[in-house]
């Protein structure tokens, strides 16, 4: 059970223009939030039926998964036209109609935006397939000839991050095999030549077709990436990338040139808000080695964001987290910028499965873990983002058949290894059966990818309904993180603690605590907490347990 009283401490005098900075920003995927079609797919129309359920939790923005024109390859990432809506998802006038349901009720939108590499469908690749080497078509993308007497050897060793070599060897029209080009997800999605002064060129082109629609933002894919090796040489590592699913590759991301893209784009957003007044954001997807380069990125003219993964990727461990939490502050909140934290996304096991393992099936480890790090989280200085269903406590599904599952990386591999089908189930929102409200009409079409029968105890209408729910510990935490000055923006200090558990304060008397073990250790704060992931006793923080107080002693 978790406590929550009213406010005791409104925000006075607190600076909300950069609201980028503390904001908590909800990732909505959108083929799997809600059909208003019946055709089992989400779509835009969904998003926005379901604004009024994501303004009520408190978020302040949401983060909307590609929805451009694309053959659906890798659901959306494979871009075929940047400045459209695919018809699965609606059209630019139910974007529109999206776009002003949000601004009434005062929820930012973020767009997802795939610079690194397009769609094979993407009429610019189609003219390069068909066009010469050498030819200014073919320059907007990595082609280059082969290795070996007969061209029958990829031009470098490099392996794509989804299995496989990172090049493809085209058949020219006259039947003969041609050159080859460079992919470091799949074949689909071809790599952008950045080199090329016609892709920024276009993607500035984009960035204000959406900023003229009033987007507040753009969430930026694989924001490490854009530029390679000028030379594109052989790696001491090829297969890095495939076996750790990450970039890695030093030849192939993290190349000094991206961060002249950033400034440029920064550029871009702070001209709009010379013209009105209103912050866009720009948050990337940034995976690099250290916290140091992770900086680099959110240097005052690059980035406003970037996402910090090392939470994600912790261990449930007390040593684990203060260790990342200590290098994130002291590395990026040190460049001006806040920190971004992130525990799930749709590229990961959903938290409470993750939180879950090894324990022994039925241990309830998972979600008590999953509940005591949503508040760890919301207590951090910085922005926090919630993928969906994180709110509603949903497990991983682990046991979808191999014959529904539409992961690129199974289809390249065959291996069911770090798949993401299982967290891209649709949601629940109803009743007791498939598909759980999640499609409209009385003969709907079965969900995309299917939902287990244990979906209903997670349908958000029970969620709504039981104050013991994630739902409602998600929602006190944000009206508590939006009502009180010592959360959001701003520093933390440590505390003493026993081995195994984590306290920091928030300004001078707002106190997270959080027990990463099984038994009970004594409260850091006497009396009942202000919010608690679990019932907390006056004294008393139990096992896998995370609470808030506010102090009235020296800390």
């Amino acid at each position: 059970m978790h406590n929550c009283c009213p406010s005791q401490r409104q925000a006075t005098g607190l600076n909300r223009h950069h609201w980028w900075r503390d904001a908590v920003i909800y990732q909505v995927y959108v083929r799997s939030f809600l059909d208003s079609t019946g055709d089992g797919i989400g779509d835009l129309a969904g998003v926005r039926a379901g604004l009024p359920y994501l303004k009520k939790l408190g978020v302040d923005g949401i983060w909307l998964s590609p929805f451009y024109p694309s053959p659906q390859h890798d659901h959306g990432y494979d871009v075929a036209d940047y400045c459209g809506v695919d018809p699965l998802f609606g059209d630019l006038a139910e974007f529109d109609l999206l776009m002003a349901a949000a601004r009434r009720l005062g929820v930012r939108v973020l767009l997802d935006i795939v610079p690194n590499h397009c769609s094979s469908e993407h009429p610019w690749f189609r003219e390069a397939l068909a066009a010469e080497p050498g030819s200014p078509a073919r320059a907007r993308f990595h082609f280059a000839d082969g290795r070996g007497p007969d061209g029958s050897e990829p031009p470098n060793n490099w392996h794509a991050m989804f299995g496989g070599p990172a090049w493809t060897r085209i058949t020219d029209a006259d039947g003969r095999p041609g050159q080859w080009y460079l992919h470091m997800f799949t074949p689909e999605q071809p790599d952008w030549n950045w080199r090329n002064p016609e892709i920024p060129a276009e993607f500035d082109r984009v960035l204000r077709f959406w900023l003229d629609r009033g987007v507040d933002g753009f969430r930026i894919d694989v924001a490490a990436g854009l530029y390679k090796h000028p030379e594109l040489p052989d790696s001491d590592d090829p297969e890095a990338d495939a076996r750790t699913r990450d970039s890695v590759n030093p030849l192939a991301w993290n190349q000094p040139e991206v961060h002249d893209v950033w400034r440029h784009w920064r550029a871009v957003c702070e001209e709009y808000t010379a013209h009105d007044g209103r912050e866009r954001l720009l948050v990337g997807e940034v995976s690099v080695p250290t916290a140091r380069e992770h900086a680099q990125y959110v240097r005052p003219d690059e980035l406003h964001q970037a996402f910090f993964f090392d939470l994600l990727g912790a261990a449930w461990d007390a040593d684990a987290f203060r260790k990342v939490v200590s290098e994130a502050m002291q590395d990026i909140a040190g460049t001006g910028s806040t920190v971004t934290w992130v525990l799930n996304n749709h590229d990961q096991v959903r938290t409470v499965t993750r939180y879950g393992e090894p324990a022994t099936e039925g241990s309830g480890l998972g979600p008590a873990r999953a509940r005591a790090a949503a508040l760890l989280m919301l207590a951090l200085p910085g922005a926090a983002y919630i993928y969906q269903g994180e709110e509603l406590g949903l497990p991983e599904v682990v046991d979808l058949p191999d014959d529904v599952l539409t992961d690129p990386i199974f289809r390249r591999t065959g291996s069911r290894a770090r798949i993401r089908d299982g967290c891209r189930v649709p949601l629940p929102w109803s009743g007791q059966a498939s598909p759980f409200g999640f499609t409209s009409g009385a003969e709907s079409a079965k969900p995309w990818l299917p939902q287990p029968s244990y979906f209903a105890e997670y349908a958000t209408d029970r969620a709504l309904a039981d104050t013991r729910s994630f739902w409602h510990l998600y929602r006190d935490g944000l009206q508590l993180r939006a009502s009180l000055p010592q959360l959001g923006e701003g520093a933390l200090r440590w505390l003493d603690t026993p081995p195994g558990v984590l306290a920091f304060v928030r300004g001078d008397d707002l106190v997270c605590a959080v027990n990463f073990g099984t038994s009970p250790t004594p409260a850091p704060v006497s009396g009942t907490p202000l919010l608690s992931s679990g019932s907390c006793p006056a004294g008393v923080l139990p096992g896998s347990t995370a609470a808030w107080w506010l102090s009235d002693s020296d800390l």
